[in-house]
């Protein structure tokens, strides 16, 4: 991981944007502080928009049913289908922030969120690393994907086994529920993933960090199988300029 401290003229004025970059950190599953953010949003929060989610860990994982292992084969395949993946997206913290933007994944590996002003943050994932990019701070930070619980649909093949446990199974009005963490650190976070049924169609995610902050992100107007641009997923900064925002339809 690398990451450059802003520059002492833009650090006072970078407060808001600073918060969002948090959240933003927070929707891929990452800690704050792999980015050399302080976590602690409480001197900058609204008041919160609802309580805060239960933390990781707090809840014994319940025993899976042949139901739920059905489930669970048909979310693999679901998942293992999608090559790419693109829509817009709101993502709402349990601190009471909103923010949206755009997104665009292609499995294995690759992933571009953009945020809408006055957000400066981009986040990139180029098949190694999740690239931390804040505009107004000069900042950019590395992690490696695998890191992040998100990481888990990223995979060349997704097995909901082995290294990834299933917390839960949930139904209800024709959505499936799936709530999953790394096995090897079951109290670091929790991912859920949110689907319509019959068919199955990715509509949210839920990201609950060790606090029990959580992070919800909804899908809207989500197209699969197009053919996106690989130089979403690289990132450069050319001296003395940006890297360049997509057109948005």
């Amino acid at each position: 991981m690398t990451h450059r401290p802003p520059s002492r003229a833009r650090r006072g004025t970078a407060s808001r944007g600073h918060v969002l970059g948090v959240l933003a950190a927070a929707a891929l599953g990452l800690a704050a502080t792999a980015f050399g953010l302080a976590p602690n949003l409480a001197a900058a929060q609204p008041a919160p928009a609802a309580s805060p989610a239960e933390p990781p860990g707090a809840r014994a994982a319940a025993p899976l049913s042949d139901r739920d292992r059905a489930d669970l084969v048909r979310l693999e395949a679901y998942l293992n289908a999608i090559t790419t993946l693109q829509a817009r997206f709101v993502q709402v913290s349990s601190n009471g922030y909103v923010a949206s933007g755009r997104l665009w994944m292609q499995r294995p590996g690759r992933m571009r969120f953009e945020y809408d002003p006055p957000s400066p943050i981009l986040l990139v994932a180029d098949g190694t690393f999740v690239i931390y990019h804040d505009r107004e701070l000069g900042q950019t930070s590395h992690v490696p994907l695998g890191a992040t619980p998100l990481g888990i649909l990223l995979r060349e093949r997704v097995q909901l086994s082995g290294d990834v446990g299933v917390e839960r199974v949930q139904r209800g009005q024709g959505q499936l529920q799936v709530t999953l963490s790394r096995t090897s650190e079951p109290g670091s976070g929790t991912l859920t993933l949110m689907l319509t049924d019959n068919p199955l169609e990715l509509r949210q995610w839920s990201v609950v960090d060790a606090q029990g902050v959580e992070v919800r992100v909804t899908l809207q107007g989500a197209e699969r199988g197009a053919r996106l641009d690989p130089a979403l997923f690289r990132f450069a900064i050319i001296p003395g300029d940006e890297p360049r925002q997509r057109d948005r339809p």
